[in-house]
């Protein structure tokens, strides 16, 4: 099992609900399509109200609080200064590069 921390704050919970409602209106849009013998409800005609609900979903989520929220990205290690150059461990030779 993960040892991941899952984020429990609004924003977070509101947009995991992201998945269920595409599929929960992919399939109810089916259903429709199925039981009505016009052409008015079918899957071509009203793909958009997934978009629809897509977009709910993500206006209610940037709209709700983050308090609480736990990013995904680790905390950046403090780095340590940059070790001093050691320099030439030979006197360099005369004529190079000077």
């Amino acid at each position: 099992m993960s040892d991941k921390v899952r984020c429990t704050c609004r924003r977070c919970a509101i947009r995991g609900l992201m998945g269920p409602a595409v599929i929960t209106t992919i399939g109810v849009l089916f259903l429709l399509g199925e039981f009505s013998h016009n052409y008015y409800f079918s899957i071509w005609r009203t793909f958009p109200v997934v978009l629809i609900v897509v977009g709910a979903i993500l206006m209610a989520s940037s709209m709700a609080p983050a308090e609480g929220h736990i990013s995904d990205q680790a905390p950046m290690p403090r780095s340590a200064p940059p070790a001093a150059y050691p320099g030439p461990s030979e006197p360099p030779v005369s004529g190079q590069g000077q």
